[in-house]
């Protein structure tokens, strides 16, 4: 499986990517206008995002942003199971526990992913100790 980091800082666009299926982990530092937050759900619908684990301040918001995206993206009717996006928000868990299920509970029923990014809304960029903690989140599970 193929683990990437992005830092996205609060009211900046996201950056152009070639769409391909993933899953996301959204960990949410700051509040943000829901106007931000509706530029970000369409970004991870464009991109490919099929399965959506949200995080952090305003988790269920970020949650309930994705679905209505999805819901708009196919005029509200069906949508192709290929493209239906499955999402859940960990609003009282501790992070490692949103991680671990990240990486062994999030699969599409349809699609498979290969691929997860986690997509950190902060200030700053902690790439390296972000990666670190979804890594040992695994692992921390696997040993009990």
């Amino acid at each position: 499986m193929k683990l990437d980091y992005l830092h996205l800082s609060p009211d900046h666009p996201p950056p152009r990517v070639e769409p391909r299926p993933y899953r996301a982990v959204l960990i949410a530092e700051h509040a943000v206008s829901q106007v931000w937050r509706d530029v970000v759900a369409s970004w991870l619908v464009e991109s490919g995002c099929l399965y959506f684990i949200a995080w952090g301040v305003a988790c269920e918001a970020w949650h309930d942003t994705v679905d209505w995206t999805v819901l708009e993206a196919f005029d509200f009717g069906d949508i192709p199971d290929d493209r239906f996006v499955m999402t859940t928000w960990h609003d009282k868990e501790p992070l490692p526990d949103a991680l671990w299920f990240a990486g062994n509970c999030a699969s599409h029923p349809d699609v498979d992913l290969a691929e997860t990014v986690i997509l950190h809304v902060a200030c700053e960029d902690r790439r390296a100790a972000t990666l670190e903690l979804y890594r040992e989140s695994q692992v921390m599970v696997d040993e009990t």
